[in-house]
Protein backbone atom coordinates (compact mmCIF):
# COMPACT_ATOMS: atom_id res chain seq x y z
CA UNK A 1 0.00 0.00 0.00
CA UNK A 2 3.00 2.22 0.68
CA UNK A 3 4.10 2.25 -2.75
CA UNK A 4 0.80 2.50 -4.34
CA UNK A 5 0.58 5.91 -2.16
CA UNK A 6 4.15 6.75 -3.32
CA UNK A 7 3.19 6.55 -6.65
CA UNK A 8 0.08 8.55 -6.50
CA UNK A 9 1.84 11.10 -5.00
CA UNK A 10 4.60 11.19 -7.87
CA UNK A 11 2.32 11.05 -10.70
CA UNK A 12 0.73 14.13 -9.37
CA UNK A 13 3.83 15.81 -9.22
CA UNK A 14 5.12 15.09 -12.36
CA UNK A 15 2.15 16.63 -14.28
CA UNK A 16 1.97 19.59 -12.16
CA UNK A 17 3.65 21.59 -15.00
CA UNK A 18 0.65 20.39 -17.54
CA UNK A 19 -1.78 22.17 -15.17
CA UNK A 20 -4.17 21.53 -12.49
CA UNK A 21 -6.67 19.93 -14.89
CA UNK A 22 -3.92 17.37 -15.84
CA UNK A 23 -2.88 16.22 -12.38
CA UNK A 24 -6.72 16.16 -11.16
CA UNK A 25 -7.62 13.49 -14.10
CA UNK A 26 -3.87 11.29 -14.18
CA UNK A 27 -4.43 11.65 -9.70
CA UNK A 28 -8.54 10.85 -9.91
CA UNK A 29 -7.10 7.80 -12.55
CA UNK A 30 -4.24 6.66 -9.85
CA UNK A 31 -6.76 7.12 -7.35
CA UNK A 32 -10.11 4.61 -8.87
CA UNK A 33 -7.09 2.52 -9.64
CA UNK A 34 -5.45 1.74 -6.06
CA UNK A 35 -9.18 1.63 -4.55
CA UNK A 36 -10.43 -0.87 -6.65
CA UNK A 37 -7.53 -3.28 -6.08
CA UNK A 38 -7.14 -1.91 -2.36
CA UNK A 39 -10.74 -3.09 -2.13
CA UNK A 40 -10.28 -6.21 -3.16
CA UNK A 41 -7.42 -7.47 -0.43
CA UNK A 42 -8.98 -10.52 1.01
CA UNK A 43 -8.56 -12.73 4.65
CA UNK A 44 -10.07 -15.57 6.43
CA UNK A 45 -11.86 -15.52 9.87
CA UNK A 46 -12.67 -17.87 12.08
CA UNK A 47 -16.66 -17.69 13.40
CA UNK A 48 -18.12 -19.09 15.77
CA UNK A 49 -19.44 -23.12 15.17
CA UNK A 50 -22.52 -23.19 13.60
CA UNK A 51 -25.08 -25.90 14.68
CA UNK A 52 -27.36 -27.99 12.63
CA UNK A 53 -29.75 -30.59 12.04
CA UNK A 54 -30.97 -32.53 9.45
CA UNK A 55 -28.58 -30.64 7.44
CA UNK A 56 -24.40 -30.35 6.44
CA UNK A 57 -22.92 -27.19 7.97
CA UNK A 58 -20.82 -24.36 6.42
CA UNK A 59 -17.44 -24.20 7.39
CA UNK A 60 -16.94 -21.39 10.23
CA UNK A 61 -13.58 -20.29 8.27
CA UNK A 62 -15.26 -16.89 6.21
CA UNK A 63 -13.62 -14.99 3.91
CA UNK A 64 -14.11 -11.62 2.97
CA UNK A 65 -12.56 -8.25 1.37
CA UNK A 66 -11.62 -5.01 2.77
CA UNK A 67 -14.67 -3.57 0.67
CA UNK A 68 -17.10 -6.12 2.14
CA UNK A 69 -15.95 -5.42 5.41
CA UNK A 70 -16.17 -1.66 4.85
CA UNK A 71 -19.49 -1.62 3.19
CA UNK A 72 -20.70 -3.98 6.16
CA UNK A 73 -19.60 -1.57 8.51
CA UNK A 74 -20.92 1.50 6.84
CA UNK A 75 -24.37 -0.04 6.94
CA UNK A 76 -24.84 -1.34 10.33
CA UNK A 77 -23.14 2.44 11.62
CA UNK A 78 -26.41 3.70 9.63
CA UNK A 79 -28.87 1.55 11.13
CA UNK A 80 -27.14 2.14 14.49
CA UNK A 81 -27.57 5.42 14.02
CA UNK A 82 -30.90 5.57 12.65
CA UNK A 83 -32.55 3.41 15.28
CA UNK A 84 -30.84 5.63 18.05
CA UNK A 85 -32.27 8.87 16.57
CA UNK A 86 -35.64 7.28 16.20
CA UNK A 87 -35.20 7.24 20.03
CA UNK A 88 -34.45 10.05 20.08
CA UNK A 89 -37.30 11.22 18.00
CA UNK A 90 -39.84 9.09 19.93
CA UNK A 91 -38.85 11.08 23.88
CA UNK A 92 -39.27 14.02 21.86
CA UNK A 93 -42.63 13.39 21.11
CA UNK A 94 -42.35 13.70 16.68
CA UNK A 95 -42.60 9.95 16.70
CA UNK A 96 -46.11 8.68 18.52
CA UNK A 97 -47.54 5.65 18.93
CA UNK A 98 -45.66 2.22 18.54
CA UNK A 99 -41.68 1.86 18.25
CA UNK A 100 -39.72 -1.12 18.11
CA UNK A 101 -36.25 -0.44 17.94
CA UNK A 102 -33.28 -2.80 16.62
CA UNK A 103 -29.81 -1.84 17.59
CA UNK A 104 -27.86 -4.27 18.47
CA UNK A 105 -29.13 -6.72 15.95
CA UNK A 106 -28.24 -4.73 12.81
CA UNK A 107 -25.65 -8.06 11.84
CA UNK A 108 -28.45 -10.17 11.05
CA UNK A 109 -30.19 -7.79 8.49
CA UNK A 110 -26.95 -6.80 6.90
CA UNK A 111 -25.64 -10.38 6.62
CA UNK A 112 -28.77 -11.63 5.48
CA UNK A 113 -29.03 -9.58 2.81
CA UNK A 114 -25.31 -9.92 1.79
CA UNK A 115 -26.44 -13.22 1.52
CA UNK A 116 -29.23 -12.64 -1.19
CA UNK A 117 -29.81 -10.59 -4.23
CA UNK A 118 -33.21 -7.79 -4.48
CA UNK A 119 -35.00 -10.49 -6.34
CA UNK A 120 -35.64 -12.49 -3.46
CA UNK A 121 -38.11 -12.02 -1.32
CA UNK A 122 -37.87 -10.88 2.47
CA UNK A 123 -40.96 -10.45 4.49
CA UNK A 124 -40.79 -9.33 8.59
CA UNK A 125 -42.09 -8.66 11.99
CA UNK A 126 -42.81 -4.71 13.08
CA UNK A 127 -39.40 -4.63 14.58
CA UNK A 128 -38.57 -3.52 10.47
CA UNK A 129 -36.68 0.22 10.24
CA UNK A 130 -33.47 -1.43 9.44
CA UNK A 131 -35.05 -3.73 6.75
CA UNK A 132 -36.37 -1.13 5.16
CA UNK A 133 -32.92 0.71 5.19
CA UNK A 134 -31.32 -2.24 3.57
CA UNK A 135 -33.65 -2.98 0.47
CA UNK A 136 -33.38 0.49 -0.05
CA UNK A 137 -35.31 3.12 1.08
CA UNK A 138 -33.35 6.73 2.33
CA UNK A 139 -32.64 7.17 6.44
CA UNK A 140 -34.65 10.28 5.38
CA UNK A 141 -37.72 8.76 4.17
CA UNK A 142 -38.07 6.28 6.91
CA UNK A 143 -37.81 8.63 9.56
CA UNK A 144 -40.33 10.68 7.83
CA UNK A 145 -42.63 7.72 7.83
CA UNK A 146 -42.13 7.74 11.54
CA UNK A 147 -42.77 10.91 12.14
CA UNK A 148 -46.07 10.48 10.23
CA UNK A 149 -45.14 12.89 7.32
CA UNK A 150 -46.02 12.97 3.72
CA UNK A 151 -42.23 12.73 2.67
CA UNK A 152 -42.26 9.20 4.44
CA UNK A 153 -41.72 6.02 2.63
CA UNK A 154 -45.32 5.04 2.92
CA UNK A 155 -46.95 8.77 3.11
CA UNK A 156 -46.67 8.89 6.70
CA UNK A 157 -49.63 5.69 6.45
CA UNK A 158 -47.72 2.99 7.82
CA UNK A 159 -45.37 4.23 10.58
CA UNK A 160 -42.98 1.80 12.62
CA UNK A 161 -44.31 -1.21 11.99
CA UNK A 162 -45.64 -1.41 8.11
CA UNK A 163 -43.17 -0.02 5.81
CA UNK A 164 -42.51 -2.26 2.30
CA UNK A 165 -40.23 -1.85 -0.49
CA UNK A 166 -41.83 -3.46 -3.74
CA UNK A 167 -39.38 -2.71 -6.19
CA UNK A 168 -36.75 -4.48 -4.13
CA UNK A 169 -39.14 -7.35 -2.93
CA UNK A 170 -39.43 -6.66 0.60
CA UNK A 171 -42.88 -7.39 1.83
CA UNK A 172 -42.38 -4.73 5.05
CA UNK A 173 -43.10 -5.16 8.50
CA UNK A 174 -46.59 -6.92 10.13
CA UNK A 175 -48.44 -5.53 13.79
CA UNK A 176 -49.41 -9.18 14.90
CA UNK A 177 -46.87 -11.00 16.07
CA UNK A 178 -46.29 -14.05 13.52
CA UNK A 179 -48.98 -12.90 11.17
CA UNK A 180 -46.01 -12.90 8.52
CA UNK A 181 -45.20 -16.82 9.22
CA UNK A 182 -47.96 -18.02 6.88
CA UNK A 183 -47.52 -15.01 4.10
CA UNK A 184 -43.94 -15.99 3.64
CA UNK A 185 -44.96 -19.34 2.95
CA UNK A 186 -47.28 -18.16 0.44
CA UNK A 187 -44.59 -15.32 -0.90
CA UNK A 188 -42.11 -18.51 -1.50
CA UNK A 189 -44.99 -20.33 -3.35
CA UNK A 190 -45.03 -17.23 -5.42
CA UNK A 191 -41.68 -17.90 -6.52
CA UNK A 192 -41.92 -21.49 -7.03
CA UNK A 193 -45.69 -21.18 -9.34
CA UNK A 194 -43.93 -18.60 -11.17
CA UNK A 195 -40.62 -20.96 -11.18
CA UNK A 196 -38.11 -17.88 -10.35
CA UNK A 197 -35.41 -19.46 -9.30
CA UNK A 198 -35.40 -17.02 -5.85
CA UNK A 199 -36.33 -17.89 -2.41
CA UNK A 200 -38.41 -16.42 0.59
CA UNK A 201 -36.89 -15.68 3.41
CA UNK A 202 -39.42 -15.05 6.37
CA UNK A 203 -38.04 -13.11 9.68
CA UNK A 204 -39.54 -13.28 13.37
CA UNK A 205 -38.68 -12.96 16.69
CA UNK A 206 -38.46 -15.88 19.52
CA UNK A 207 -41.90 -14.42 20.73
CA UNK A 208 -43.19 -15.84 17.87
CA UNK A 209 -41.11 -19.69 17.43
CA UNK A 210 -44.11 -20.81 19.73
CA UNK A 211 -46.88 -20.27 17.70
CA UNK A 212 -49.39 -22.41 15.91
CA UNK A 213 -49.64 -20.73 12.47
CA UNK A 214 -45.67 -20.69 12.50
CA UNK A 215 -46.17 -24.49 12.69
CA UNK A 216 -48.80 -24.75 10.33
CA UNK A 217 -46.98 -22.82 7.67
CA UNK A 218 -43.70 -24.78 7.92
CA UNK A 219 -46.27 -27.91 7.58
CA UNK A 220 -46.90 -26.78 4.46
CA UNK A 221 -43.63 -25.22 3.08
CA UNK A 222 -42.50 -29.19 3.64
CA UNK A 223 -45.46 -30.40 2.03
CA UNK A 224 -44.92 -28.56 -0.99
CA UNK A 225 -41.24 -28.24 -0.77
CA UNK A 226 -41.10 -24.43 -0.93
CA UNK A 227 -37.85 -22.50 -1.23
CA UNK A 228 -38.56 -20.54 2.06
CA UNK A 229 -35.99 -19.72 4.64
CA UNK A 230 -38.01 -19.14 8.03
CA UNK A 231 -35.39 -17.22 10.13
CA UNK A 232 -35.71 -16.91 13.65
CA UNK A 233 -34.03 -13.87 15.40
CA UNK A 234 -33.79 -15.14 18.79
CA UNK A 235 -32.84 -11.97 21.16
CA UNK A 236 -33.60 -13.83 24.10
CA UNK A 237 -36.62 -11.57 25.57
CA UNK A 238 -40.21 -12.24 24.04
CA UNK A 239 -41.99 -8.11 25.22
CA UNK A 240 -40.84 -9.30 28.78
CA UNK A 241 -40.38 -12.87 28.84
CA UNK A 242 -37.22 -14.62 28.69
CA UNK A 243 -37.23 -17.82 25.96
CA UNK A 244 -36.17 -20.06 29.12
CA UNK A 245 -39.62 -18.84 30.46
CA UNK A 246 -41.65 -18.78 27.36
CA UNK A 247 -40.25 -22.26 25.53
CA UNK A 248 -40.72 -25.95 26.63
CA UNK A 249 -37.54 -26.62 24.55
CA UNK A 250 -35.35 -23.87 25.79
CA UNK A 251 -33.59 -21.94 23.37
CA UNK A 252 -33.03 -24.38 20.25
CA UNK A 253 -35.57 -22.90 18.20
CA UNK A 254 -33.19 -24.49 14.75
CA UNK A 255 -34.05 -27.32 16.40
CA UNK A 256 -38.31 -27.35 16.19
CA UNK A 257 -39.09 -27.11 12.56
CA UNK A 258 -38.68 -30.84 13.14
CA UNK A 259 -39.42 -32.17 9.78
CA UNK A 260 -37.11 -29.72 8.02
CA UNK A 261 -33.78 -29.28 8.47
CA UNK A 262 -32.37 -26.62 11.37
CA UNK A 263 -29.06 -24.10 11.47
CA UNK A 264 -28.30 -22.07 14.20
CA UNK A 265 -25.60 -18.78 13.59
CA UNK A 266 -24.32 -16.51 15.54
CA UNK A 267 -26.22 -13.60 15.33
CA UNK A 268 -23.81 -10.85 16.48
CA UNK A 269 -21.41 -11.70 13.99
CA UNK A 270 -22.34 -10.16 10.81
CA UNK A 271 -20.01 -12.99 8.76
CA UNK A 272 -21.09 -15.49 10.60
CA UNK A 273 -24.69 -14.96 9.75
CA UNK A 274 -24.13 -14.31 5.79
CA UNK A 275 -21.69 -17.54 5.69
CA UNK A 276 -24.58 -19.31 6.82
CA UNK A 277 -27.75 -17.25 5.38
CA UNK A 278 -25.85 -17.94 1.99
CA UNK A 279 -26.06 -21.86 3.04
CA UNK A 280 -29.54 -21.24 3.85
CA UNK A 281 -31.11 -19.91 1.21
CA UNK A 282 -29.06 -22.46 -1.26
CA UNK A 283 -30.79 -25.20 0.61
CA UNK A 284 -33.77 -23.60 0.37
CA UNK A 285 -33.62 -22.92 -3.74
CA UNK A 286 -32.65 -26.71 -4.66
CA UNK A 287 -34.07 -28.72 -1.35
CA UNK A 288 -36.78 -26.88 0.30
CA UNK A 289 -37.45 -24.68 3.22
CA UNK A 290 -35.07 -24.84 5.88
CA UNK A 291 -35.27 -23.47 9.93
CA UNK A 292 -32.63 -20.81 10.52
CA UNK A 293 -31.93 -19.51 14.62
CA UNK A 294 -29.62 -16.01 14.75
CA UNK A 295 -28.40 -15.71 18.65
CA UNK A 296 -29.01 -11.81 19.04
CA UNK A 297 -29.63 -9.07 21.13
CA UNK A 298 -31.13 -5.52 21.19
CA UNK A 299 -29.94 -3.00 23.39
CA UNK A 300 -33.35 -1.48 23.40
CA UNK A 301 -36.40 -2.80 25.52
CA UNK A 302 -38.95 -4.16 23.37
CA UNK A 303 -40.53 -1.26 22.54
CA UNK A 304 -39.96 2.71 23.24
CA UNK A 305 -42.56 2.31 26.26
CA UNK A 306 -40.40 -0.79 27.76
CA UNK A 307 -37.06 0.27 29.84
CA UNK A 308 -35.79 -2.93 29.18
CA UNK A 309 -34.47 -3.29 32.63
CA UNK A 310 -37.27 -4.72 34.69
CA UNK A 311 -36.46 -8.31 33.27
CA UNK A 312 -33.17 -7.88 32.84
CA UNK A 313 -30.30 -6.13 34.68
CA UNK A 314 -28.09 -3.32 33.08
CA UNK A 315 -24.94 -5.50 33.37
CA UNK A 316 -26.47 -7.90 31.21
CA UNK A 317 -26.47 -5.58 28.41
CA UNK A 318 -23.40 -3.85 29.33
CA UNK A 319 -21.50 -7.38 28.42
CA UNK A 320 -22.96 -7.64 25.50
CA UNK A 321 -22.33 -4.45 24.27
CA UNK A 322 -18.88 -5.00 25.34
CA UNK A 323 -17.84 -8.29 24.26
CA UNK A 324 -20.43 -9.19 21.28
CA UNK A 325 -21.37 -5.82 20.02
CA UNK A 326 -21.53 -6.70 15.40
CA UNK A 327 -20.04 -3.15 15.05
CA UNK A 328 -17.11 -3.35 17.02
CA UNK A 329 -16.14 -6.74 16.18
CA UNK A 330 -16.36 -5.73 12.55
CA UNK A 331 -14.37 -2.38 13.29
CA UNK A 332 -11.79 -5.01 14.77
CA UNK A 333 -11.20 -7.29 12.49
CA UNK A 334 -10.64 -3.75 9.48
CA UNK A 335 -8.22 -2.54 12.19
CA UNK A 336 -5.84 -5.67 12.60
CA UNK A 337 -5.74 -6.16 8.90
CA UNK A 338 -4.75 -2.80 8.47
CA UNK A 339 -7.48 -2.32 6.10
CA UNK A 340 -8.22 1.21 7.64
CA UNK A 341 -7.08 3.48 10.73
CA UNK A 342 -8.64 4.29 13.34
CA UNK A 343 -8.52 8.18 11.42
CA UNK A 344 -10.15 6.30 8.65
CA UNK A 345 -13.58 4.82 10.59
CA UNK A 346 -13.85 7.84 12.70
CA UNK A 347 -14.27 9.95 9.62
CA UNK A 348 -16.29 7.14 8.18
CA UNK A 349 -18.76 7.76 12.25
CA UNK A 350 -18.73 11.44 11.29
CA UNK A 351 -19.99 11.01 7.30
CA UNK A 352 -23.20 8.93 8.91
CA UNK A 353 -24.09 11.28 11.22
CA UNK A 354 -24.05 14.03 9.16
CA UNK A 355 -26.43 11.66 7.06
CA UNK A 356 -28.93 10.92 10.15
CA UNK A 357 -28.67 14.41 11.44
CA UNK A 358 -29.79 15.47 7.94
CA UNK A 359 -32.41 12.79 7.92
CA UNK A 360 -33.62 13.95 11.51
CA UNK A 361 -34.06 17.15 10.11
CA UNK A 362 -36.10 15.76 6.98
CA UNK A 363 -38.45 14.25 9.14
CA UNK A 364 -39.03 17.35 11.80
CA UNK A 365 -39.65 19.86 9.09
CA UNK A 366 -41.41 18.04 6.06
CA UNK A 367 -45.12 18.73 5.58
CA UNK A 368 -48.00 16.15 6.75
CA UNK A 369 -50.69 14.49 5.05
CA UNK A 370 -53.93 16.56 3.92
CA UNK A 371 -57.11 15.27 5.33
CA UNK A 372 -57.53 14.33 1.44
CA UNK A 373 -54.61 11.87 1.75
CA UNK A 374 -57.31 9.59 3.38
CA UNK A 375 -58.56 8.42 0.27
CA UNK A 376 -55.53 7.89 -1.78
CA UNK A 377 -54.07 4.68 -2.47
CA UNK A 378 -57.55 3.20 -1.21
CA UNK A 379 -58.22 1.48 -4.65
CA UNK A 380 -55.22 -0.83 -7.22
CA UNK A 381 -57.21 1.22 -9.75
CA UNK A 382 -59.93 4.22 -9.19
CA UNK A 383 -62.45 2.36 -11.75
CA UNK A 384 -65.12 5.32 -12.90
CA UNK A 385 -68.41 4.52 -13.38
CA UNK A 386 -70.12 6.79 -16.06
CA UNK A 387 -67.34 9.00 -16.26
CA UNK A 388 -67.26 9.37 -11.98
CA UNK A 389 -65.65 8.14 -8.88
CA UNK A 390 -67.08 8.19 -5.39
CA UNK A 391 -64.39 10.80 -4.73
CA UNK A 392 -63.93 13.40 -7.20
CA UNK A 393 -67.00 15.36 -6.25
CA UNK A 394 -69.52 14.27 -9.41
CA UNK A 395 -71.10 11.58 -7.24
CA UNK A 396 -72.10 11.33 -3.61
CA UNK A 397 -70.65 8.28 -1.96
Amino acid sequence: MGVVRSGMMLGCRLVWRDGMIGRMNLCRQLSLSAASMDKDMTATFKVTEFRGVGMDIPSNEVTATKGQLLEYMRDMLRMRKMENAAGSLYMQQFIRGFCHLYDGQEAVVVGADAAMTNEDAVITSYRNHCHQLSRGSDMGSILAELTGRRTGCQKGKGGSMHMFVRRSNYFGGQGIVGAQCPVGAGLAFAQQYKNTGRVAVTSFGDGAANQGQLAEAINMAAIWNLPCVFLCENNRYGMGTSTDRASGSGKDFYQRGVFIPGLKIDGMDVLAVRQGMEHAVKHARENGPVYVEVDTYRYHGHSMSDPGTTYRDRGEIQEVRSKRDPIHLVKSRILDNEWASDVDLKQMEKETKSETDRAVEFAKTSPEPTPLSLWEDVYVDDVPIRGTTPFNGSRSS
